[in-house]
């Protein structure tokens, strides 16, 4: 599980911002190594299978535009994200994009060494994909942000434009869901 939290003896995204402000493009270097896999995430979590590195290069390229009116009300995840979703929306009204499930790739997957082990994750992996496939977008979304990314409820409200509220009844609706259907 990734977080937005950086490493100890890292610097805090706010400074980072503040560097790359004054020129330092290792900073933004370092953000965008940070954010990019849970903004990939989140936009597969959308429904998009193709183009998802270009789309969160597009995400970065309008972040780092806009900078300058990032207040820090949220985190800078949060507002990736934002960004993102408004993106995949603005794309998917003029381009009509193919929505499918949330793909998961094969270093996402639970590797063990005993071939039955491994036989038993790629099953459960399959599982839960499927499970997944089944939740409405707005559950695939929250529940994504919340196990894949460790999001508060706060955060995940913001990214998908809802109430905190909603979305623990989303998420709690989703892992319901996928229980439920595990265990049939």
């Amino acid at each position: 599980m990734s977080s937005a939290t950086p490493a100890p003896g890292d610097p805090a995204d706010s400074a980072l911002i503040a560097r790359w402000k004054t020129g330092d493009e290792r900073a933004a270097t370092i953000l965008v190594e940070r954010h990019a896999p849970a903004v990939a995430r989140y936009i597969a979590s959308l429904g998009v299978r193709e183009d998802v590195e270009d789309l969160v290069q597009d995400a970065f390229i309008r972040a780092f535009g806009a900078l300058d009116g990032f207040r820090g009300e949220s985190s800078l995840r949060t507002w990736l994200c934002t960004i993102a979703r408004n993106i995949v929306r603005d794309r998917a009204r003029t381009l009509k994009f193919e929505r499918h499930a949330v793909e998961v790739e094969e270093d996402h997957a639970v590797t063990a060494d005993d071939p039955f082990e491994t036989t038993v994750a790629d099953e459960m992996e399959e599982r839960v994909l499927a499970a997944m496939e089944r939740l409405s977008p707005m559950q695939r979304q929250v529940f994504t942000l919340r196990v894949a990314d460790g999001m508060a409820y706060k955060e995940i409200a913001e990214v998908v434009g809802s109430t905190k509220g909603a979305a623990r009844v989303h998420y709690h609706n989703a892992m319901k869901a996928i229980k439920e259907s595990l265990n049939d």
